[in-house]
């Protein structure tokens, strides 16, 4: 691909940034500053995406094991985390550039591209308030100009994000004479395809108001999310995600292929997600399927068999048995694991899986009760068909199986949130998920702590967020000191 990237140094910013085309990873050393007057609002788009996708990537290198999609090599479970990465991604190098973006978009009337900033900023808001609870939102990101930014609640950068979501919506609905867009170089998501970005907002929404089920009601949540979620994702083309390439490789395929071969940290798959695949948790009850489809495409053995046995968490490298020893790895050439595979931030299936809890919960639905309407059953079983088309196996015999396809009277939660756990293999969402819920088995069949807990630091007890990195403790101590809280405490919309 021609390489029309450079590096460029936001004066007002302190900070590299990278400019975007076909090769929008590749960086050059800089030779030398470019102010910010002239950059382009395209110039900033495509540092801004990358950073924001990774910062995903690093909430789940941890929020992926406590949600037992995989385990450390040897079995371990993760303790107490800072996924600093998340933190520096969104606060050095996203929100910035956002910020600038819409100086520039208001300056220029450019509507459309500040209702993309004004989404991005809610979907990197969305994660790390998720991630920390009470975070930096009004004082942040303006480098030189506030180097002690205070914590906004998470409850206020809630009220922020939906301002910010009904605010792209709005400009997105409206007309933007403009025509000041961005490229489909820079756009590495949707190649400036408006109408995906407005569907993202919304789907978006419905995520953000489906977490405060607790705060403002499960039925008046899920009733929101419904009214949503109608205009969001249509089809798997709509997904928000962003594929890597052949130079510039996955960080998943790095982390959980490459380094196993060269003798470094990587993972292994654990025996909650194989349970929910292999038919152990949720027998298989039509005689034709054995196994779900979507295993092979996440997993493969080490030892050449076809019986799949993942690591416990925290087993040490044994099922949950205790006994019998684990053999499960994340695939070489998997859908999410080879060099030039996407890291997905919300896609299709999820915005169906939303639909059917939603459903679910309007209906009168709880956590232990069974039934839903006919639309929501509909939506739980094109979540799965969405899902399996995306990685393209097929649904058939799959959805035939009485243990899926059991009807909308007998639909329960536990299966609405066991598809949705599969289809969002490696997005920090699941732990949203865990936690709206109490790590309730009764939602998530099989669920309990790690096996090596009665030996951790908080025996008997979830970690449920993050501790603020150590860089931000060194620069900014009385502010985090104010809202430091034990990682075992839960975030505001769990309480």
């Amino acid at each position: 691909m021609k390489n029309i990237l450079k590096t460029l140094i936001v004066v007002l910013l302190i900070a590299f940034i990278s400019g975007c085309s076909k090769d929008y990873f590749k960086v050059n050393v800089p030779t030398g500053a470019v102010a910010e007057s002239q950059l382009s609002m395209n110039d900033l788009l495509g540092p801004v995406l990358y950073h924001t996708v990774i910062a995903q990537y690093y909430a789940e290198r941890t929020f992926g094991n406590y949600s037992q999609n995989f385990t450390g090599q040897g079995g371990t479970s993760a303790g107490v985390t800072s996924i600093s990465g998340t933190w520096s991604n969104t606060y050095l190098y996203a929100m910035p550039n956002l910020l600038v973006i819409r100086e520039k978009a208001k300056a220029l009337n450019a509507k459309h591209f500040d209702a993309v900033a004004q989404i991005l900023i809610a979907m990197n808001m969305g994660l790390v308030a998720d991630s920390w609870d009470n975070v930096p939102y009004t004082e942040a990101a303006k480098m030189a100009k506030n180097l002690n930014p205070k914590f906004d609640t998470q409850q206020s950068v809630y009220n922020a994000i939906f301002n910010l979501l009904d605010s792209a919506i709005a400009e997105l609905e409206g007309a933007d004479p403009t025509g000041i867009l961005p490229t489909s170089t820079s756009d590495m998501i949707y190649r400036g395809d408006m109408t995906k970005w407005l569907k993202t907002a919304y789907t978006l929404k419905a995520r953000y108001l489906l977490h405060l089920i607790k705060k403002n009601g499960a039925v008046a949540s899920a009733t929101a999310a419904l009214a949503s979620i109608a205009k969001g994702y249509t089809s798997n083309n709509d997904d928000f995600q962003m594929f890597y390439t052949d130079k510039i490789i996955n960080p998943w395929y790095s982390r959980e292929v490459l380094a196993k071969h060269t003798g470094n940290d990587h993972d292994v798959i654990c025996d909650q997600l194989v349970s929910y695949m292999d038919g152990t948790s949720f027998p298989f009850t039509g005689g034709t399927v054995t196994i779900d489809p979507r295993l092979p495409v996440y997993a493969e053995t080490d030892d050449g068999s076809t019986v799949y046995k993942g690591f416990e968490s925290g087993g040490f490298g044994f099922t949950a048995d205790g006994v019998t020893k684990a053999n499960t790895v994340f695939r070489e050439n998997g859908y999410y694991t080879n060099a030039t595979s996407p890291i997905v931030v919300i896609s299709y299936a999820e915005a169906l899986f939303i639909k059917a809890e939603a459903e679910f919960l309007v209906n009168g639905g709880t956590t232990t009760s069974a039934g839903t309407t006919a639309a929501g059953y509909q939506a739980y079983l094109d979540g799965i068909k969405a899902n399996m088309s995306k990685l393209g196996v097929s649904s058939a015999d799959y959805i035939g199986d009485p243990s899926v396809d059991m009807g909308a009277a007998a639909l329960k939660l536990q299966n609405i949130m066991k598809e949705k756990f599969i289809a969002n293999f490696l997005n920090p969402e699941t732990f949203v998920d865990l936690r709206r819920y109490d790590f309730s088995p009764d939602v998530f069949k099989d669920f309990a702590l790690p096996a090596d807990n009665a030996q951790s630091v908080f025996p008997g007890q979830w970690l449920v967020r993050a501790q603020y990195p150590s860089t931000e403790v060194n620069r900014n101590s009385a502010n985090v000191n104010a809202n430091k809280k034990s990682p075992v405490d839960p975030v505001w919309w769990e309480q």
